[in-house]
């Protein structure tokens, strides 16, 4: 019997539906595909939003204590927080540490001067502090004394005569030479005037408008705000002409040690300082060199010796390796204390060593413990603590008279740093970051990686553990910067640099303001000690 027509075609129908099932099975498997990889790129996209926004948090929870932030920025929170770390016992200082001043500190204070420039007598009391009776006749008794060291303000205007004398062969007039300061026929300020302006603005951090209006209101004298700008820039140039800065520059390189440090300020027009011809202290400017401006933020570089008594500050175009490197002395051999700047590697080819600043160290190791989670991070405190206990060893060695660390203590110390260090590659090797290696095992690796130049101190004892002299003299430019905004030009920062750099240096070597002023004007500057010639 013949098949039925519907039958005759069943077979074409199921294969044309099982062609059309696998191919809406192999569009669903295709969609699936697509499907789970945006899954998985929303799922890696928000891993990595939760680590980046962990990071926002961890830098909104930073402050002076574990970042470069200023103190003077930090929140009330932070503010808090150091108050009560200060004022809790066990925050990581010695047991025996005493508040206050530490020995070798120089106290200051007013103390009696046994022959006053002028005496008087107050009037006798005229009634008993206790009962009220009236005092007058009665029996004189024992009193005592009290002194007040004041400063009388008084203008002085002196008129000089300057006697001519004609010639006798010639018939010319010659007029005696005025003051320094002053010209024939004119009148000027004196130095008093002139360390006022200059000690307002290049100290101070007074702009010239206000330093006038303060000249004015203390002293009587009105002066314009040019004036105070011209004096200023009066000072800086006679230190030039008398070689202030090569001499500081050869001082310097004659240290067995040095602290350097660097920041950032605002400069309105960056155009580069101009280079010195042939023969006027550097070599010819290149094609092309006097037009190129300097490329990144300038820069103020400190140079400071470890006693303080010297201080440099340099104004930079930028913070290439190039500008940060060759502000250091040439001639320098000793020991550099600095902040971890990478650059300053290249100077081991030159100096002695590096020592990577221990406070900088510290900063970066808190700043790793609040990541967590819990006490994993604790090695950084270990590292912390191995810090401290070195530099308490290394100054009570000193303190004795040794020349170096106990071989026993030393190892210990340097054991000890090793298995912090270690633990924090280990634990931080494969943990997750937003971008790069974690903090924690980037810090671990440069710890070891630097390890010699964060412990030369404790090989060296000559070596302070911190960079601290050269923080303390970045903090005038940023204390500049926060009053002023910013400098005009580099040029203008350069004054401001080598008249700071003069003013502090000379005052560490108990040079009076004024005198060290009026002897720069009559060009004849204090100088930084040049070394000894063997």
């Amino acid at each position: 019997m013949p098949d039925e027509p519907g039958q005759a075609d069943a077979p074409g129908e199921q294969r044309e539906l099982l062609a059309r099932l696998r191919a809406v099975v192999g569009a669903k498997d295709a969609e699936i595909v697509v499907l789970r990889a945006e899954l998985d790129a929303e799922r890696e996209l928000r891993r990595r939003l939760e680590l980046r926004m962990e990071e926002l948090e961890r830098r909104l929870r930073q402050d002076s204590s574990d970042s470069g932030t200023p103190s003077s920025k930090d929140g009330i929170g932070a503010r808090e927080r150091r108050r009560a770390e200060r004022a809790d016992p066990d925050r990581g200082r010695r047991k025996d540490r005493k508040p206050g001043g530490q020995p070798g500190h120089a106290g200051k204070g007013l103390a009696r001067d046994p022959d006053p420039g002028d005496r008087k007598q107050a009037p006798p009391p005229a009634e008993c502090r206790r009962c009220k009776g009236s005092l007058e006749g009665a029996e004189p008794a024992a009193g005592s004394w009290a002194q007040v060291i004041d400063v009388l303000f008084q203008v002085v205007t002196t008129e000089w005569e300057l006697p001519g004398r004609r010639c006798p062969c010639c018939g010319e007039v010659t007029v005696a030479a005025a003051p320094a300061g002053a010209h024939a026929g004119s009148v000027a300020y004196g130095p008093a005037l002139n360390a006022a302006a200059i000690v307002l603005t290049a100290h101070a951090n007074v702009p010239p408008e206000k330093a006038a209006q303060v000249i004015a209101m203390l002293l009587g004298v009105p002066v314009s705000p040019g004036w105070v700008d011209k004096a200023a820039a009066r000072l800086a140039r006679k230190l030039a002409e008398a070689g202030f800065e090569e001499a500081m520059e050869a001082a310097l390189a004659a240290e067995d040690a040095l602290a350097a440090g660097e920041t950032p300020v605002n400069v309105v027009d960056r155009t580069p300082l101009p280079v010195p011809p042939a023969g006027e202290g550097g070599d010819e400017a290149g094609p092309g060199e006097e037009q190129k401006a300097e490329s990144g933020a300038p820069h103020v570089l400190a140079i400071r010796t470890l006693d303080e008594r010297l201080c440099w500050l340099r104004a930079l175009g930028s913070r290439r390796k190039g500008d940060v490197t060759g502000g250091i002395p040439a001639r320098f051999a000793g020991v550099l204390v600095t902040d971890g700047y990478p650059a300053c590697q290249g100077l081991l080819s030159r100096v002695a060593g590096i020592q990577q600043c221990c406070a900088h160290v510290i900063r970066r190791c808190r700043a790793v413990m609040r990541l967590g989670p819990g006490s994993l991070q604790s090695w950084a405190g270990d590292v912390i603590t191995v810090l401290r206990e070195a530099n308490a060893a290394a100054r009570e060695a000193r303190a004795r008279g040794a020349t170096a660390l106990d071989q026993e203590l030393l190892g210990g110390i340097r054991d000890r740093y090793d298995k912090a260090a270690a633990f924090g590659v280990t634990h931080n090797r494969l943990r997750d970051w937003h971008k790069g290696n974690h903090p924690g095992y980037a810090l671990a690796r440069w710890l070891q990686e630097y390890k010699e130049q964060v412990l030369l101190f404790t090989r060296d004892l000559t070596i302070d553990w911190t960079s601290n002299a050269a923080e303390r003299a970045v903090k005038a430019p940023k204390r500049h910067q926060a009053v002023s905004g910013y400098w005009h030009t580099l040029e203008t920062l350069a004054r401001w640099c080598r008249m700071r750099s003069y003013l502090t240096s000379a005052a560490n070597h108990g040079i009076p303001v004024v005198e060290a002023i009026r002897t720069a004007i009559e060009g004849k500057p204090w100088l930084p000690p040049l070394p000894a010639i063997n």
